[in-house]
C-alpha cells in the first residue's frame, strides 16, 4: 500500500477486487484533485508491520474488501479475545493425551487384553479420520462458527459421558464418538486465521498452538493429581474443561467476514468488521464492502482444479508424513527408554513376547514425569518455528522440519547412551512438532475462503490416516527390526521435506483468497511484501 499526501488528500492502490469507473480501471488507482493544491503527491510507504495512520485509513476509492478492513484494522483488543477463546477449544489435545493414561490403567482394571487396549485409542482415530472431512464441508456450507459450535459440544457431551461408561464396549463407542468430535476441532484454525492480518497471521497461529502443549502438561499434571484419589472417571470429566469454557464464551464468538462476505450477507459482514474496529480502537475504511458470493462452496471438485490439484496432493502427503512421523516418535519413546538405547531394544522385545497379554503395570510418579518431560519439546518446536516461518517461508520451514528429524532418526542408528538418546528424542520431537505447526499455518492461507475449511479437514483426515498406520510400524515392525523401523520415518520425513519444496505456492506476505472462481494470486497482495513488479509463485 502506498500513501500520497498533499493537504490530506489521499491517493490509495491495492490489488484486490473493486467496482471502478473505466478511467479508474486504467490505472488501477484513485485520485482527488482539488482546484489550487499541489498535485505532484509525495509517496509514503510504511514499514513493514506499521499500524496505518488514522488520517490514512479511510481510502477515497468507493470500495474495499474484507481483506482492505482488516488490515487497516490490524491486530488489537478482538484479536486477543478470540486468541484466548479459539485456543481454549485447541486444548482438546487433553483428550488426547488421556489415551496414555486410560489405557493402562483399564488394562489394569478391567483386565484387557493388549489388543483391546490398542483398539482404544486406535478407534479415536478412526472417528477424527471419518469425521475430518465432513466438518470441513459443513463448516464451509454453514459458516465456521457453526461447525466448530456443533464440533466442540458433541466432544463435549461425548467426553463426559465416557466418564460413566459402565463396561467395555461403551467406552469404546463413545470415545469413538469423541474423536467424530474432535475432528472438527481444527476449524477454530480456520475460523481465527480469517480474522487476522498477515504480519500477525504466522505467528498468532503459531502461539494457538502452544494451547495444545499446554493441554497436554496440564492432562498430565491433571492425572498426578486425580488417579490416585477420584480415578479415571474423574479424569476423563474433568479432562472437558477447556470444552467446557468454551461453549460457555462462545456466545460471544463472531462468524468470519470473509464467510459472510462470499455467503451474500454483506450487512452482517460490515457488522462483524465495524465491531473488530470499534474493539481495537482503529478506523473502518470509506466506501462499500466488495461483495464477491459464491453459491457452491465447500466442494470437493475445487481442491483438484488446475491451480490446486498439485498443492492438494502434496499437501496430503505432507500432512499424512506429519502425523505418522509425529504419533511414531511417541510410540518409539517409551520403547526406547524402556530398552536404554537402540542396541539393547531387540533383547528386550523377546522379554516381552514371554511375558502374558494381561500383565498389569500402572503407572507410576515416574512415568508421569516422563510423559510430562516428552510434553515439554513441544514449546521448543513452537519457538523454533515461530523464529523462522516469515524469515525462510512457509515451506522451507516444513522441509528443514522434515529434515532435522529425518538426521535425528538416522542418528539413533548408533548406540548412544540414554543422555544423548533423549537428546535426539527432544529434538526430533520438537522440529517434527514444528512442521505440524507449519502446516496448519500455510493451509488456511493457500486455499480460498470458498473451500479453506475443507482443504483443512481433509487434510487432518489424511493425518488420521498416518496416525492409525503407525502403531504396525512403531510397535509391530519394531519386533522384526528396529533399524527398519528407524529407516522407514526417516526416509518418510526426507519425502516429506522433498514434497514441502515442490509446493507450487508460497503464502508467506500473501493475502487470502476468497473466492474459488479466481487464480492463485489474483487477489491482495501483503503490504510491504512485495514490489508490484515482483512475480509470484
Amino acid at each position: 500500500f502506498f500513501f500520497f499526501y498533499a493537504f490530506r488528500v489521499v491517493k490509495f492502490r491495492r490489488t484486490g477486487e473493486s467496482s471502478r469507473s473505466e478511467e479508474d480501471g486504467i490505472s488501477g488507482e484513485h485520485e482527488v484533485q482539488i482546484e489550487g493544491v499541489r498535485t505532484e503527491l509525495e509517496p509514503v510507504e510504511l514499514e513493514d508491520g506499521a499500524a496505518v495512520p488514522k488520517e490514512f485509513a479511510n481510502p477515497t476509492d468507493d470500495t474495499f474488501m474484507v481483506e482492505d478492513a482488516v488490515e487497516a484494522i490490524g491486530f488489537g483488543k478482538f484479536q486477543w479475545k478470540l486468541s484466548v477463546i479459539t485456543g481454549l477449544a485447541w486444548a482438546n489435545a487433553m483428550e488426547m493425551m488421556i489415551l496414555s493414561i486410560l489405557a493402562p490403567q483399564l488394562h489394569c482394571e478391567w483386565r484387557l487384553p493388549s489388543w483391546q487396549v490398542a483398539l482404544l485409542t486406535s478407534v479415536v482415530f478412526v472417528g477424527m479420520m471419518s469425521s475430518s472431512t465432513l466438518w470441513g464441508n459443513i463448516s464451509d456450507q454453514y459458516g465456521r462458527k457453526t461447525g466448530l459450535k456443533i464440533s466442540v459440544l458433541w466432544t463435549l457431551y461425548y467426553g463426559i459421558l465416557s466418564g460413566f461408561a459402565p463396561i467395555y464396549s461403551w467406552i469404546l463407542v463413545l470415545r469413538g464418538l469423541v474423536g467424530f468430535g474432535i475432528g472438527g476441532v481444527p476449524q477454530s484454525v480456520t475460523l481465527y486465521a480469517e480474522f487476522l492480518p498477515m504480519k500477525a497471521r504466522a505467528k498468532c497461529i503459531l502461539l494457538i498452538e502452544v494451547f495444545w502443549a499446554l493441554g497436554t502438561v496440564f492432562e498430565v499434571l491433571l492425572a498426578v493429581v486425580v488417579m490416585p484419589t477420584l480415578g479415571w472417571r474423574w479424569l476423563l470429566i474433568l479432562s472437558a474443561l477447556p470444552l467446557l469454557l468454551f461453549a460457555g464464551l462462545c456466545f460471544w464468538l463472531p462468524e468470519s467476514a470473509r464467510y459472510d462476505v462470499l455467503s451474500g450477507n454483506q450487512e452482517k459482514a460490515l457488522a462483524t468488521l465495524k465491531r473488530i474496529a470499534t474493539e481495537n480502537g482503529a478506523p473502518m475504511p470509506l466506501g462499500k464492502l466488495v461483495v464477491s458470493r459464491q453459491e457452491d462452496r465447500g466442494k470437493m471438485r475445487d481442491l483438484f482444479t488446475p491451480h490446486f490439484r498439485w498443492t492438494t496432493l502434496l499437501l496430503w502427503f505432507i500432512w499424512f508424513c506429519n502425523a505418522f512421523s509425529y504419533y511414531g516418535l511417541v510410540l518409539l519413546t517409551t520403547e526406547l527408554f524402556q530398552a536404554g538405547d537402540v542396541c539393547s531394544i531387540s533383547s528386550r522385545r523377546q522379554e516381552v513376547k514371554a511375558k502374558c497379554s494381561l500383565t498389569c503395570e500402572y503407572l507410576t510418579e515416574e512415568d508421569y514425569t516422563d510423559l510430562l518431560w516428552t510434553t515439554l519439546s513441544e514449546f521448543p518446536g513452537v519457538l523454533v518455528t515461530l523464529w523462522i516461518i516469515d524469515r525462510i517461508g512457509r515451506k522451507k520451514t516444513m522441509a528443514l522440519s522434515f529434515l532435522v528429524f529425518s538426521f535425528c532418526s538416522l542418528l539413533l542408528f548408533l548406540c548412544v547412551g540414554r543422555n544423548v538418546l533423549t537428546v535426539l528424542l527432544f529434538i526430533a520431537r520438537a522440529f517434527i512438532s514444528g512442521g505440524f505447526q507449519a502446516a496448519y499455518v500455510y493451509t488456511p492461507e493457500v486455499y480460498p475462503t470458498a473451500t479453506r475449511a475443507l482443504g483443512l479437514g481433509t487434510c487432518s483426515g489424511m493425518a488420521r490416516v498416518g496416525a492409525l498406520i503407525t502403531p504396525f510400524i512403531a510397535q509391530v515392525m519394531l519386533e522384526s527390526s528396529v533399524y527398519l523401523t528407524l529407516l522407514v520415518y526417516s526416509g518418510c520425513c526426507l519425502l516429506a521435506a522433498l514434497a514441502s519444496c515442490f509446493l507450487p505456492i508460497e503464502t508467506k506476505g500473501r493475502g487470502l483468497q476468497e473466492s474459488s472462481h479466481k487464480e492463485w494470486g489474483q487477489e491482495m497482495v501483503g503490504r510491504g511484501s512485495h514490489s508490484p513488479g515482483e512475480s509470484q509463485e
